[in-house]
């Protein structure tokens, strides 16, 4: 096989995928050629951790648009969403910790205000509530500080309610 930038010659590939035909493939993306793309390649979507829930629903939306223009089983289709998390009963302890994560990581405080998920147990668990309703399958949640206390807290009071 040879490319532009590459050439290989008796390269095998290994270990194979236990998955056949391949393990499933999941796209991230916002814009519609994107997710059309996303739709007629893959087989799922994870919508962006730095999204906010309403562009989740927005872009859910036109994920199921094209599912249906391309007579595609929405349920061959795996929908996911990642989502930054700060779960602390003093809200703007929580708040203000995500937003310092933001402003390292991204040099934007402000972009976690806009799209994480944050306040206390029961805050965080409705808000992620709405996400499983607006149609994610799956999420991928990401904790901005305090790993395995938050583990711990979404595993025995978050995820049992959704």
């Amino acid at each position: 096989m040879s490319g532009t930038f590459w050439q290989f010659q008796n390269v095998a590939m290994e270990p194979k995928p236990v998955q056949q035909p391949h393990p499933p493939i999941w796209f991230g993306a916002r814009q519609a050629p994107a997710l059309r793309r996303a739709v007629q390649h893959g087989d799922g979507w994870m919508g962006a951790g730095s999204s906010s829930t309403a562009d989740f629903i927005e872009q859910y939306g036109l994920l199921r648009r094209f599912l249906d223009e391309s007579q595609r089983d929405p349920a061959t289709f795996t929908i996911s969403k990642r989502v930054y998390l700060a779960v602390d009963n003093d809200r703007q302890r929580a708040e203000r910790r995500l937003r310092e994560w933001f402003g390292i990581r991204y040099r934007s405080a402000a972009m976690g205000s806009q799209c994480a998920i944050w306040g206390s147990t029961a805050e965080c668990t409705d808000k992620l509530a709405d996400l499983v309703r607006a149609g994610a399958q799956h999420l991928l949640l990401n904790p901005m500080f305090d790993d395995m206390e938050h583990l711990e807290l979404l595993a025995q009071e978050v995820m049992p309610q959704l």
